[in-house]
Parts: structure tokens; C-alpha cells; sequence
């Protein structure tokens, strides 16, 4: 580039007459006379450039310098070289991008996107060799960025098609590179379709490709081959080809069973062929992968893991076992009989990797919930695993020694639902004293105050504590009291230890939190008093006493309150002796409070219902998950309003609420994001019309006795308007044995599926539920009587994934079920039996013929941790009907009381 002082004025000058013959100009309009030369400096001032010719003076000796092109024109040994004013044709844009870089200072002009095409293209046609290499050094810088939203993929497309047009060889290297290192951001990009085939192939065999897992990449290819396939067109073999091309490049291996079984909705070969491959690698991982090793070809089984990769994301993949993992990190020159004998080091290998930060151990949490009543327990430990003779897990009689290195960077630690974790345990996991800020002990039941205590004196780090439903109480609440715990996180729901005292106490010293659950709590309108904080973004006290004149002000000061939950909160309809009343009147002030947040996830029960919700509309505008339950009542028109109301919304459960067509078809249609549908006990003219709305962001509907009327044609036409992964069906006693087949052929990525007094779906046996290879969770009660003996077994077999299954005696048409033979291993987590009346003998015992009207009197459990099997007998819905008649008759009048009830199938 140019120094100052350099220019038109500076040696020896030449006037340049440039046409620009770019296909728009060429064919513009008549030519005019010969505009008067200006210098280069004054080109930036055009805005557009006066096409079709612009007359520029320049220095002769600089142009011959910097570009061949003008070397050759102007410094040559024929006469015409010599001349004072030259005329020369080709893209206007582009040589006077090329002649402002020549003169212009440098710290004038720098290289952009709007501006990078047309120099380049004059650095081709001018031949300017330094211009080049500086395009090519700032592309590859510009491409380099650790964060994708610097470069455009409009850009980076408009510049790929100008590379394969020139045979610019840099740019063809670099965009697949950048593309490949960035993907799981670029395909998120509008434009993502619009990427060339050629480039979408060099980056998906770029060795550097990198997405946060399999099923990222192959949703990315199905969408772009769906989007550039032309229905209404003959497709062409050659097209056809190049998708195969692409689909060839997934490890199917890799990908959800869920998932792959979805694809056969639209892509049945493929997707056929996917489940099978899951299926067998489900059978014998490691033998696969042994074989691999031995046959040299572990490239279709290696994770993409790659220096760029921030996200590993394995959810839903169980035949992806920790072998996969390790293959994927091994140095490709290792010899075959090294790797084979190296897989007994697993454990110790991935103990030394000292950049993990964050582990994740969680599994299912316990079935049984606190409102059910347990008749009896037992327990048997399970046969006793085959213990590694080396012993790499931390062993060290006193817990405050230096801790093995390779934990000192774990920062985050979950455990959810491990009731095979005592205070013993954790008591060693409290060598991570130094590092952990994060713990999740949410449903370990084994755990105690003391033990939970004692772990919170060694680990004083911890910022962030969920804890709900354990045994935390008064002690570990004194531990926080006595120490200098800066609390940012709080998740205290179901913990029934702590007493009102002790409560009253923690509230005064949480102050600084921003997330903070008490639901289900010894919460009080003068411990929530005692909660000064402004810092609140997440707050949920539902199922608690508190009152309006203690949640208003709480809600007044966090003006960042973007979740609240307060269903069940009875008492917020009444006043509170012991609080001082906030001024004006106590709904009004609410409401006024609620008005002033911008909330974004909202469950309202009692205390609503004098709001009118309208005036909660701009509170509103964000909401993204919605639950209105018992206590309060939307207005239909509220209801038809939603979508406008609340156009991000994405998750809607409506309970105890009146419906009608109108409302629920102008969801499915109008609430373009919405992905969770959840009508429960509600009241309203429902008809098959809503189920002829296309929804295709739906994934969940749970319609709990709201459309007794629906038949298996009405199913058929559900199947084709959305693509569901959980179904919940209540009360629809009209289905017969043939909807197996519609649900599993319309919807074989299931992972939810619960029919409960659904007709005669069962009636046939569940030979069609059992293709849906995905299901993680079954229901079925009062389907039918045709279920086998042999289901619990049969289920654990077909399905490798299933976690839950609950049955009902009332269904076996071979007097009862058998126990599991080898659930052990498996993922089973827990299988739950119900059964109808007091029958006698055995609880798997069939109901007599001619019984009355069956209803629920209890279930029997069976739960699996990694070490026993616990037995449970519980007492089902006499407790929450029980609860919910003596909340519904505090407002609602009886003949909508008992038709919610009635509708239940419950005796009232």
C-alpha cells in the first residue's frame, strides 16, 4: 500500500479511463461523454461509483510497480505505452477497490467483507501480486476466529462460488476448513441450504469437522437434502447419488435410537438400516469393537472429537460406552495387539485426563413421590460385580489429605438419584474440596443431615447446592449458617427436615442468590419476610403457605425475575395476621408487581384468579413455559389469545381449565414454537376438528381425560400432522388393538408412551408397542385384557432402552405377571404393578370376573440402584384425591368439582 505523499500527484501521471464490463453495466445505458479525471482520493466519495466509466489519475510508476497487468500496459517499449491517458476495461467496483488499496493510506483503508470480493477480483484481472497475498492473509485470519458469528455464511458461500469460478486454490482450502471447525454453529444459519454441495462434502470430510455429536451432523444433512430436493420435480440419479454420497458419511453407530428410529417417517431405508446397526452394537459393544480394532477400521466408531470441540454430547447413545470413548483418543500408530490390551487401562486413562471439569452421574429419579403412602419396603442387594484387581479410585483413611491431581479441576459434580450413595461417599467425594463449586444430591435418599452436613464444613467452596428431596435439614442449614457460604444456586423442594425456625434463619442469609426453590417446604410468610435479596432470577415456592404480602415484595425488588412459580400456594388468597400489609390493595399491588417483570417461565395456581390476566400482558411477552393449574381459570378468549400473548411460547399445561375447539386448534396453529401440549382434566365441547392442525414443532401431548371421543381414525390424522416423541392418552375408551400399529408406524421414535382407560388397545397382546425400539417409558393400565405373562421380559428384551414400565393386574390374561428374570445390567430402572380393589392372596393376583368398576388401591414397585433392588408397596391416588377434594371445595361449586372428578374415573 501507499505512504503518504504517494499518488496521482507524484511522479510521473496517467489518466485511467475504466468501463466496467461487468454483465449489469454492459447491457445499461447508451454511452456518455468522457468523464472529467478526479484523483484517487476522491473515489471513496462515490456512493454509487457514476457507471459506466469513471476517469481516474494515477501514478505511473507506482501502477507498474504493483501490477503486472500495468507493467505490461504502461511499461512497455511500444508506443502506446507512453501515453498519457489509457482506457481499460473490466469490473468498475473492482479496480477502484484496487486503486484506493494502491494509494490510499493504510491506515485508511482496511480489507472487509463488503469489499473482499471486488479486491480480490481486481487483484486477479490487475494482477497485483501483493494485493493477493494481503486478500489471502486476511481471509485465513478472518477464518481463524475461535467465534463463528465474525463470518457470514452468505459470505463465505458468495465467496466459494467466486473461488470455483476463478480457481482462487486458497479460498477452496479455507472455507471447508472454517466451515468444518464451526459447524455446529453454521447450521443453525438460515442459509445453511443454500451451501454448494462440492463445499458441503469438503467439509464434512475435513478432518477437523467438529459437532457436538452424530446426531448434530446428520440432522444438519437430512435437512439440507431435504431442502434442496425438488418434490414436484423427476429427481436426478445424479442428485440422488450425491445425497447418498452425504448420508454415507454419518456413523450411524453413533446416533439416539430415538432418533434414527425417526428418520424412517421420511428416510425408511436409511433409517431402518440405523436401528438395525444400534440394535447389534446393543447386543455386544465390546466384541464390535474389538473386532474393529483387529480389522483396522475403527474410523466409523470413533467419536469426533477434534482441539475445536467444546461439547460432547452422548445423551440417549447407550451402546456409547466409555470404550468408545477411549478410541476415540488413541494415537492412530499404536499396533493392534497394544489397543487390545490397553482396553483393561480404560479406567486409568481416562482418570489422567486432568481437563475434565464437570461430572455428570445422574440417572432416574425414584418413581414413588412423597404424597404416596408406602405400606411396606424391602430391599435385596444384587449379586456382587466383578471388582477391578487395580484400584484407581481414591483410597485414602483420612479424607483431608492432598487429593490425586487428577481431580483438581472438577468444579461441578452431579449425583441425581443416586440412592446407592451414603454419607460414607460423599464423605470421600469431599476430597474435591478444593475445586467444587457445584453439587447436584437431588433424590439420594440414603443420604442424612449429618452426613450432608459434615460434607459442606470440607467442601466451603460450594456455591451452587440442589439438594431437593434428601434428608437436608436443620443441621446442614446451621453448617451454612456458621460458615461464609456465598449461596448463588438453592434447590430445597421436598426437603421436609427443615422446621419453620430454621428456615426463618436461612432466608436471612441467602441474600445474594439467584436461583432459589422452596416447593414443597416449611416455607412461611415470616421466613420469606426475612429474604431481602434484589438478585432473584428463579424463584419456585409452589406447594407452600405463603401469602400475597410477603411474595409481592420479594417480587417488587428482583426486577430480573424471569421464573415463577407459585401453583398451590392455597394461602395467597388470605390475609396474614403476623405480616405488615403492604399499602393499597393486596391484589392490586400483586398484580402490579407481577406487571412489572418480563417472565419467561410462569406457574399460576391460587391467587390468580381475581387478576384479570390481561393486564399481565406485558409481563407475558417473553413466557416460554406456561402452567395454569387448580385455582385459577383463564377466560376462553384469554385462552384463544395466547399465541399473541406469548409468541415464544413452547411448553402450555393447562389443568382443571374449560376448553373448546377454538382455543386448542388456534395453539396447534397459531403457536408456531410451541413443542409441549398438556391438557389435564379439562372441561370443554372438544371435537376431532383440533386434530387436523398441522403442528410440526410438537413433540409432546399429554391429553389426560379431556377426549374420551377419540378413535383410531382420529389418531391416524394426529400421526400425519405431527411428529410426536411422548404421548400420553387418558380416558379414551373408544380405541380398539389397531391403534398399536397407527402409533408405532406414525411415530416410531416414541420415548413416552402411557394409555390408561384407553378401550381395548391391549386387547391383542403388545406386539406393535414393542417395535417402537426407542420407548424409555410405558404405561399401560385398563387397555385391555390380552397382556401376557411374559410382558415384563419380553419388553426388557425388545426394548433396550425401556427405564420404566408400570402394568395393571386388570390387563393380564394369564392371572398376573412374571418378575424379571435379568433386569440386572439392563436399563431397567423400575417396573410398577397396580391393582384394582382388595383381592386376596397374592398382590399379582387377577381381579374375580363381574368386579365393579375398578379403581386403584395400590401398586407394587420393584426399583433398581447398581447395588439392590428395593420392594415397595404404595398406596396410589386415595391420597391425592383426597388433597385435591379439599383444595377444589374451598372455591369451586359442586357440580364442576364432581364432574372433574367424575371424568377421572374416580368415585365421588
Amino acid at each position: 500500500m501507499a505512504f503518504a505523499g504517494d499518488g496521482e500527484d507524484a511522479g510521473d501521471p496517467v489518466v485511467l479511463e475504466i468501463t466496467d464490463t461487468s454483465s449489469a453495466a454492459a447491457s445499461g445505458a447508451p454511452s456518455l461523454p468522457c468523464p472529467a479525471p478526479v484523483c484517487v482520493s476522491y473515489l471513496a466519495r462515490f456512493d454509487p461509483l457514476p457507471s459506466p466509466t469513471v476517469a481516474v489519475r494515477a501514478d505511473r510508476h507506482r501502477l507498474i510497480e504493483s501490477s503486472s497487468y500495468f507493467r505490461a500496459l504502461l511499461g512497455g517499449s511500444f508506443s502506446e505505452s507512453g501515453r498519457a491517458y489509457v482506457q481499460v476495461g473490466c469490473n468498475l467496483e473492482a479496480a477502484v477497490q484496487v486503486l484506493r488499496y494502491l494509494f490510499e493510506p493504510s491506515e485508511s483503508f482496511t480489507i472487509t467483507p463488503d469489499n473482499f470480493l471486488p479486491l480480490l477480483e481486481g487483484a486477479l484481472f490487475l494482477a497485483v501480486e501483493g494485493l493477493l497475498v494481503e486478500c489471502e492473509r486476511w481471509f485465513r485470519t478472518m477464518c481463524s476466529q475461535t467465534s463463528a458469528t465474525i463470518v457470514p455464511l452468505d459470505f463465505i458461500i458468495e465467496v466459494w462460488y467466486f473461488a470455483q469460478e476463478h480457481g482462487v486454490t486458497f479460498v477452496q482450502d479455507i472455507c471447508p476448513e472454517y466451515l468444518a471447525q464451526n459447524l455446529a454453529h453454521v447450521i443453525s444459519r438460515r442459509s445453511f441450504n443454500k451451501i454448494p454441495y462440492g463445499l458441503l462434502c469438503s467439509t464434512i470430510e475435513c478432518p477437523h469437522l467438529t459437532v457436538d455429536s452424530e446426531k448434530q451432523l446428520c440432522e444438519a444433512i437430512l435437512y439440507w437434502v431435504s431442502e434442496n430436493t425438488k418434490p414436484c420435480e423427476r429427481p436426478n440419479p445424479n442428485s440422488v447419488d450425491d445425497h447418498l454420497f452425504l448420508l454415507s458419511k454419518v456413523k450411524i453407530c453413533l446416533l439416539p435410537l430415538e432418533f434414527a428410529t425417526g428418520t424412517k417417517r421420511h428416510w425408511f431405508d436409511f433409517g431402518s438400516n440405523t436401528v438395525c446397526t444400534i440394535l447389534n452394537l446393543l447386543k455386544d459393544s465390546l466384541k464390535t469393537l474389538m473386532d474393529a480394532i483387529a480389522d483396522g477400521n475403527m474410523e466409523g466408531y470413533c467419536i469426533r472429537i477434534t482441539e475445536y470441540s467444546k461439547n460432547i454430547v452422548l445423551s440417549g447413545c447407550p451402546q456409547i460406552t466409555t470404550a468408545f470413548l477411549y478410541i476415540s483418543v488413541l494415537p492412530t500408530y499404536l499396533d493392534v495387539s497394544f489397543k487390545r490390551r490397553i482396553f483393561d487401562d480404560l479406567l486409568y486413562l481416562l482418570l489422567r485426563c486432568p481437563w475434565i471439569d464437570e461430572i455428570d452421574m445422574a440417572i432416574d429419579k425414584s418413581t414413588i413421590t412423597p404424597r404416596q403412602s408406602v405400606v411396606s419396603s424391602s430391599s435385596e442387594v444384587l449379586g456382587k460385580l466383578k471388582r477391578n484387581s487395580r484400584k484407581y479410585y481414591i483410597s485414602c483413611p483420612s479424607y483431608d489429605r492432598q487429593p490425586n491431581l487428577v481431580f483438581l479441576n472438577i468444579s461441578r459434580l452431579t449425583l441425581e438419584g443416586r440412592d446407592d450413595i451414603d454419607d460414607v461417599d460423599l464423605l470421600k467425594i469431599s476430597v474435591l474440596k478444593n475445586s467444587l463449586c457445584y453439587i447436584n444430591i437431588r433424590n439420594c435418599t440414603l443420604l442424612t443431615d449429618d452426613g450432608i452436613s459434615n460434607f459442606l464444613l470440607k467442601c466451603t467452596k460450594i456455591h451452587s447446592m440442589i439438594v431437593s428431596y434428601t434428608s437436608f435439614g436443620n443441621r446442614s442449614i446451621q453448617t451454612l449458617h456458621d460458615m461464609t457460604f456465598n449461596i448463588q444456586e438453592l434447590h430445597l423442594g421436598g426437603c421436609k427436615g427443615i422446621d419453620a425456625a430454621a428456615m426463618s434463619q436461612l432466608m436471612g442469609m441467602i441474600n445474594n442468590t439467584t436461583f432459589l426453590c422452596l416447593r414443597e417446604t416449611s416455607l412461611t410468610d415470616d421466613a420469606l419476610c426475612k429474604f431481602f435479596g434484589s438478585s432473584l432470577e428463579y424463584l419456585d415456592v409452589s406447594e407452600t403457605v405463603v401469602s400475597m404480602s410477603s411474595l409481592a415484595p420479594v417480587i417488587r425488588r428482583n426486577c430480573n425475575l424471569n421464573c415463577l412459580k407459585t401453583a398451590g400456594c392455597r394461602s395467597l388468597l388470605f390475609e396474614r395476621d403476623k405480616v405488615e400489609h403492604i399499602s393499597g390493595n393486596k391484589y392490586g399491588d400483586f398484580l402490579q408487581e407481577i406487571g412489572s417483570t418480563c417472565l419467561e417461565d410462569v406457574e399460576m395456581g391460587w391467587g390468580f384468579c381475581p387478576i384479570q390476566i390481561e393486564d399481565l400482558i406485558p409481563s407475558f411477552s417473553k413466557v416460554r413455559n406456561m402452567a395454569v393449574g387448580l385455582g385459577t381459570t383463564l377466560a376462553e378468549n384469554v385462552l384463544h389469545s395466547l399465541p399473541v400473548i406469548c409468541p415464544f411460547l413452547e411448553s402450555l399445561t393447562l389443568r382443571f381449565q374449560v376448553i373448546s375447539d377454538r382455543v386448542v386448534r388456534n395453539l396447534l396453529e397459531s403457536s408456531v414454537n410451541l413443542q409441549v401440549l398438556c391438557l389435564h382434566y379439562c372441561l370443554g365441547s372438544l371435537t376431532s376438528f383440533i386434530f387436523q392442525a398441522k403442528a410440526p414443532a410438537l413433540r409432546i401431548l399429554c391429553l389426560q381425560w379431556v377426549t374420551p371421543w377419540i378413535t383410531n381414525d382420529d389418531l391416524t390424522i394426529l400421526t400425519k400432522n405431527c411428529n410426536l416423541v411422548e404421548l400420553s392418552l387418558s380416558g379414551c375408551k373408544l380405541l380398539d388393538s389397531s391403534c398399536q400399529e397407527i402409533i408405532a408406524s406414525g411415530w416410531p421414535n416414541l420415548v413416552l408412551l402411557h394409555l390408561e382407560d384407553c378401550g381395548q388397545v391391549t386387547l391383542g397382546g403388545v406386539s406393535s408397542i414393542l417395535n417402537c425400539k426407542a420407548l424409555e417409558d410405558v404405561l399401560l393400565r385398563h387397555t385391555g385384557r390380552g397382556i401376557r405373562r411374559s410382558i415384563v421380559d419380553d419388553a426388557i428384551r425388545e426394548l433396550p432402552l425401556l427405564r420404566k414400565l408400570a402394568l395393571d393386574l386388570c390387563d393380564a390374561c394369564e392371572e398376573g405377571y412374571d418378575s424379571p428374570s435379568n433386569a440386572e445390567g439392563k436399563m431397567m430402572r423400575s417396573l410398577r404393578m397396580s391393582r384394582c380393589k382388595t383381592l386376596r392372596g397374592s398382590c399379582l393376583e387377577l381381579p374375580s370376573e363381574g368386579s365393579s368398576k375398578p379403581v386403584h388401591k395400590d401398586t407394587v414397585v420393584l426399583e433398581w440402584s447398581s447395588t439392590r433392588m428395593t420392594t415397595t408397596i404404595v398406596k396410589e391416588r386415595s391420597v391425592i384425591l383426597f388433597q385435591k377434594k379439599r383444595e377444589c371445595n374451598k372455591s369451586i361449586k359442586p357440580p364442576l368439582f364432581y364432574a372433574w372428578f367424575e371424568i377421572a374415573g374416580y368415585d365421588v
